[in-house]
């Protein structure tokens, strides 16, 4: 029982880290989108890109850090996190897309931001189960766990 809370943990440690890449992104994503008027294909494209880039930046910076090369490094951030950014990415934007008015809200609106946080909220309870799957193959956020050794219990 104790490696099953063990690896839970894990789980809830490597969605936490990629929803940070990911709200980065997806709040930029959203914020420039309304600012600028786009459409939801646009600004749902343009937040996604940005999730992508944001959260594999994230899983890379440790990875370089180590001393890895960029090319190595790129490919074990997509390794690591493609599933879990997708997933959290169709959650979050299905979430705002299904929120009456939420795509159409000012970025003074409270119904805008309300929308996004809850957006995350889903996209994190979907997402953790997916991650735990992963990290119990060896995939997902496991290939990036020895380059974590300094951050304790991080994933």
């Amino acid at each position: 029982m104790d490696h099953g809370k063990n690896l839970t943990r894990q789980a809830v440690s490597a969605t936490l880290h990629c929803l940070t890449g990911c709200a980065i992104g997806e709040v930029l994503g959203m914020v420039i989108g309304t600012a600028l008027g786009w459409g939801n294909v646009q600004t749902i494209a343009l937040a996604v890109g940005l999730a992508f880039l944001f959260g594999y930046g994230l899983t890379m910076r440790p990875v370089l850090a180590a001393g890895v090369g960029l090319r190595r490094a790129l490919g074990i951030a997509l390794a690591a996190d493609t599933v879990s950014i997708a997933v959290m990415e169709i959650m979050d934007n299905g979430f705002m897309i299904a929120v009456p008015g939420a795509m159409h809200a000012g970025l003074l609106d409270a119904l805008f931001w309300t929308a996004l946080a809850g957006s995350f909220a889903v996209a994190f309870v979907v997402t953790v189960p997916v991650n735990r799957y992963l990290i119990a193959r060896g995939k997902g956020h496991a290939v990036v766990h020895e380059f974590h050794g300094g951050h304790g219990e991080h994933h």
